[in-house]
């Protein structure tokens, strides 16, 4: 892959898509195709085709999506489904159009089943149930997910699927009510040392486990994977379609990671579990050996990594 390769990078702005774009500009890549939204909407394919029509794309990174908290995805599923669906179809359309060399489509660990044994491999895809507070959300990713596989076998369109775990870090969505986790608990942990509120009254019952990786790393697994050869990433995946994970391998319960961000915050006061409202699936790790065998290991500590994000929440308040 040579420096400048065009490369197509459809959702730019938000928490993995900006740090995929400052990784791509430190690496030397030049020739960096980013489209505003405001312009040209993504579920328009005739508008998309029409911008591009004059255009060369080598490679492309799908960073783009509808993704949002358990409550966003509880509310507003139908809006998850249509608009991750027209987004994931339309790119690809696009990549197979063009005959672009390499697509990165980026998924999501809540494709898996519920009660997915850890932890998950990528060939539990499509096992059993899926969790139901967000699976609109996932079962259109799994429709990107095997209509990837399609182009891949079919159309000998280069694809490769990255099944990233809880993602986190600067840019996030830190609304307390369409935020993930993270970036929710920050809000509300450090509103109330702001208001200097005796307890924060977070939702559920604190017990899932899940594993959080910070956003820069999930960009560097991305950029390796765009660069690594076939031939590696073939054998890497003993030539199936390419579906790889990409986990952290450090898990913690919701509820030590309310007291890591309340210390990390300064914040004293009590923290009290909504048990009224639903947990998710209770234990979710990922199993990243192939993501690992090309090369790839997270560098951000947990620690460091909410340490960021939380001056980050405070410096754009």
């Amino acid at each position: 892959m040579k420096k400048d390769s065009s490369i197509f990078l459809a959702g730019h702005k938000g928490l993995v898509g900006s740090s995929v774009l400052n990784n791509l500009k430190s690496q030397g890549f030049k020739k960096i195709i980013t489209i505003d939204k405001k312009k040209i909407d993504l579920r328009d394919y005739d508008k998309l085709l029409s911008y591009f029509k004059n255009r060369n794309i080598d490679y492309m990174i799908m960073a783009a999506a509808r993704a949002g908290g358990i409550l966003a995805n509880s509310k507003f599923q139908k809006d998850f489904f249509f608009e991750n669906i027209e987004i994931q179809n339309n790119l690809l359309k696009l990549a197979l159009k063009k005959n672009i060399k390499r697509t990165i489509y980026l998924g999501t660990s809540c494709i898996y089943p519920k009660f997915s044994k850890n932890p998950i491999k990528e060939d539990y895809l499509l096992t059993g149930k899926l969790e139901k507070t967000n699976q609109c959300y996932a079962i259109a990713k799994i429709a990107g997910i095997i209509l990837s596989e399609s182009l891949y076998n079919n159309h000998n369109l280069d694809v490769v699927c990255l099944m990233p775990t809880n993602i986190y870090g600067i840019n996030d969505n830190f609304d307390k009510f369409s935020g993930h986790v993270i970036p929710a608990m920050i809000n509300k942990i450090n509103e109330a040392k702001r208001l200097k509120r005796k307890s924060v009254k977070l939702l559920g019952t604190g017990k899932p486990i899940r594993e959080f990786l910070f956003a820069d790393d999930l960009a560097k697994a991305i950029l390796l994977v765009l660069r690594s050869k076939k031939k590696t990433i073939n054998k890497v995946c003993k030539k199936q379609f390419p579906l790889i994970n990409v986990g952290s391998g450090e898990s913690i319960s919701i509820k030590d990671l309310s007291k890591k961000i309340a210390k990390i915050s300064n914040y004293k006061g009590k923290i009290i579990f909504d048990d009224r409202f639903p947990d998710g699936t209770m234990k979710k790790n990922l199993n990243s050996k192939l993501i690992n065998a090309l090369g790839w290991h997270p560098i951000t500590s947990l620690n460091k990594g909410l340490r960021i994000s939380i001056d980050n929440y405070i410096k754009n308040r």
